[in-house]
C-alpha cells in the first residue's frame, strides 16, 4: 500500500495499471469509509482513496480547524481492513497551488436547498474539489455514501452534465447498531449526546411507516418530528423535508421514489441524516 502525496507521483503510477475505483474521504476514517473501500476494492482492479480536509467546503463558522486529521490512524485502520493500491494525501499547496482557486464549479439552485441553505458555498466547495481529484486521479469508478444524499445527488448530476468519464457507485449508509449514521463528526458528542443521537433516524423511520401507511402530508410528518427533537435538546434544527428521490424537488402526493432528509444540531455537533422510500 503506497501513501503518495504529489500528483505527479500518482499521474505516474495511474499510467501503470488498469482500472481504478476511487473513495475520496476527508480522513477520520470510520466504518462507513470501510464499506466505500469494500465497494470500490470490489468494482476495480486498483482501488484509490483519498484524504485530504477541503477547505473550500467549509463555511465561515464551521469546524475546519478541529476536523480530525488522523493520517497515520487512517492508514492503519484501512491496512487492517485488507488496504488499498494508494492513499492519495495531498497537502493544501498541492492541490491548490494558487491558494485562493480561481476556478471554480457552480452547481445548479438545488445545491443552494436544504444543507445548501445553510451551508453557503458548501456544494461549489465540494464539486470544485471533486472535480479536481477526478482529474488526478482518473479513476473509472467514485464511490460515495448514501449518508450526503444531496452531495451524491449534485456529483452524479455534476459527472452527467460536464460528459466526466466517470461512473458513481452509490454506498448504502453505515450505521451503528442502534441506527446511527456513522459520521466523523460523531467523535465531538458526549455520552449523553451520543445516547441521543439515534433520534434523527428513529424519526425518519417513523415517517417513512407513515408514508408507506399513506399518509401524504409531509409538513405534518416533519413538524412532529420537529417538536419532538426540540423537546429532547436538539437545536438549529435546519430541515425536516421529504422530496423526490430522483430530482431532489420538493416530493408531490403522486412520486414514488422518495427521499426524507434530516438536519439538526446536537450540543455543537450538527448531524444529517436521510431515510429512502419507495412506494412501487
Amino acid at each position: 500500500m503506497k501513501i503518495i502525496h504529489t500528483i505527479a507521483e500518482l499521474r505516474a503510477w495511474r499510467k501503470t495499471v488498469g482500472t481504478v475505483a476511487f473513495v475520496p474521504t476527508m480522513g477520520s476514517l470510520h466504518a462507513g469509509h470501510m464499506s466505500l473501500i469494500h465497494a470500490a476494492k470490489a468494482a476495480a482492479e486498483h482501488t484509490v482513496v483519498s484524504i485530504f480536509v477541503n477547505r473550500l467546503q467549509f463555511g465561515q463558522g464551521e469546524d475546519f480547524d478541529r476536523y480530525p486529521r488522523t493520517l497515520e490512524n487512517d492508514a492503519a485502520l484501512i491496512a487492517e481492513q485488507g488496504g488499498v493500491d494508494v492513499i492519495f494525501a495531498p497537502d493544501e499547496k498541492e492541490l491548490y497551488p494558487n491558494v485562493i482557486q480561481q476556478y471554480q464549479v457552480t452547481p445548479p439552485a438545488i445545491a443552494e436547498e436544504l444543507c445548501g441553505a445553510f451551508r453557503p458555498g458548501h456544494f461549489r466547495g465540494v464539486a470544485t474539489v471533486v472535480t479536481k481529484l477526478f482529474n488526478i486521479v482518473e479513476a473509472d469508478i467514485a464511490c460515495f455514501g448514501k449518508k450526503d444524499f444531496q452531495q451524491l445527488f449534485v456529483i452524479q448530476s455534476m459527472v452527467k452534465d460536464l460528459n466526466m468519464n466517470i461512473q458513481i457507485l452509490p454506498v448504502d449508509t453505515g450505521r451503528a447498531e442502534d441506527g446511527l449514521a456513522l459520521s466523523s463528526r460523531n467523535a465531538f458528542l458526549t455520552a449523553d449526546q451520543r445516547n441521543e443521537a439515534p433520534r434523527l433516524y428513529h424519526h425518519l423511520s417513523r415517517m417513512k411507516a407513515a408514508i408507506e401507511a399513506g399518509d401524504r402530508d409531509y409538513s405534518k410528518l416533519a413538524v412532529q418530528a420537529v417538536t419532538d427533537l426540540r423537546v429532547r435538546g436538539w437545536h438549529d434544527i435546519d430541515y425536516v423535508d421529504t422530496r423526490n428521490a430522483e430530482t431532489l424537488k420538493a416530493a408531490s402526493n403522486t412520486d414514488h421514489k422518495l427521499v426524507i432528509l434530516i438536519a439538526a444540531r446536537i450540543g455543537s455537533t450538527r448531524l444529517i441524516d436521510n431515510i429512502e422510500v419507495n412506494l412501487d
